[in-house]
């Protein structure tokens, strides 16, 4: 009797590496979720998702599914061994939950770091130019009229919060503009990243920037990180870029203080609230805009594709998985 292949689900199609995904569909049944709602979901669990053994998901399958959260994992089939995230940051799902039912959840770090720093360093320049005033003259039929003015890179301290794989890719080229780098981390730094800036304290960073980047992970230590009392000991005339996850800042403070002139400008790819957006940041014209577009170039994409499918393919093989959490790594 020939054995069922293993059921890999896809809670969102694969669009740029088609060619990694019929290769994988030679060794298991690959399945796109077709139901339209969390609850949809779980009635086909009992049916047609029965047997899956592998979810492949993105940020994007928050839509159908919600956060994959507690009341999510617990619901999912005994059968279910691997959870396949397409991206770097995995806050919308419990790891702990997935840990207690024997699920591994893999992720892919490597593949959005180049794209992720190129977008924040447009942001920076974009911010602090304040390029966006311009723009809307322009788009308006008002060529650089009442455009007030920018300011170079060079010689501007930036701060980096978090120095990980984006951290050390956004320094590298920031470096490249003049800029002085300083950044802080939680934990110790190690001789890498010693190479790649000045360590200082959180309330240095802080105090001393003038453009501040973030790069930490969003979870219950990060929320809210940046809040008003951290933006009280800024510089006047901040810059602040965000390209992590919204809610690590405070995204009201932040634009009562952008209001205020407290914080010069800032330049945003994510949002605390995603995809509503404060209307203080959206009428800011100060705010440098642009809707989580970090990793939105098709060779990124295609790179995160194939991580995630390969570790979806070893899930199965049985093979030793290419990228755990590290909550999963021990």
């Amino acid at each position: 009797m020939v054995q069922p292949r293993p059921l890999i689900l896809f809670f969102n199609p694969v669009r740029h590496a088609l060619a990694d995904y019929q290769a994988l569909g030679k060794v298991a049944d690959t399945q796109t979720v077709t139901s339209k709602s969390r609850e949809e979901f779980f009635q086909d669990l009992s049916t047609k998702y029965q047997s899956a053994q592998v979810i492949y998901r993105t940020s994007a399958s928050g839509a159908v599914a919600g956060n994959f959260d507690k009341a999510f994992i617990d619901r999912l089939p005994d059968s279910l061994l691997t959870i396949c995230h397409n991206g770097a940051g995995y806050d919308q799902i419990d790891t702990a939950a997935c840990k207690a039912r024997g699920i591994t959840l893999t992720y892919a770090p490597d593949p959005v770091t180049e794209a992720t720093a190129d977008l924040t360093i447009f942001l920076l320049l974009g911010a602090l130019r304040q390029l966006n005033p311009g723009l809307l003259r322009l788009r308006q039929g008002n060529f650089k009229k009442d455009v007030g003015f920018g300011n170079d890179p060079s010689g501007k301290t930036l701060g980096i919060l978090g120095m990980g794989r984006i951290g050390k890719a956004v320094a590298q080229r920031a470096r490249a503009f003049g800029m002085n780098i300083i950044y802080y981390t939680r934990t110790k730094p190690t001789t890498t990243e010693a190479e790649e800036g000045t360590y200082v304290g959180f309330d240095e960073l802080l105090s001393t920037s003038d453009v501040i980047s973030v790069h930490v992970p969003l979870f219950a230590a990060t929320k809210h990180l940046i809040s008003k009392p951290e933006i009280d000991k800024m510089k006047k005339g901040i810059v602040i870029v965000n390209t992590a996850r919204g809610a690590i800042i405070d995204e009201s403070a932040m634009a009562d203080a952008l209001e205020s002139g407290h914080i010069t400008s800032v330049g945003l790819d994510v949002y605390e609230k995603e995809p509503i957006v404060n209307e203080k940041l959206i009428s800011n014209e100060r705010a440098l805009l642009v809707p989580h577009l970090g990793t939105h170039t098709t060779e990124t994409l295609a790179k995160m594709e194939r991580m995630a499918m390969e570790n979806a393919r070893r899930a199965i093989s049985g093979e030793q998985l290419l990228t755990p959490v590290p909550e999963h790594c021990n």
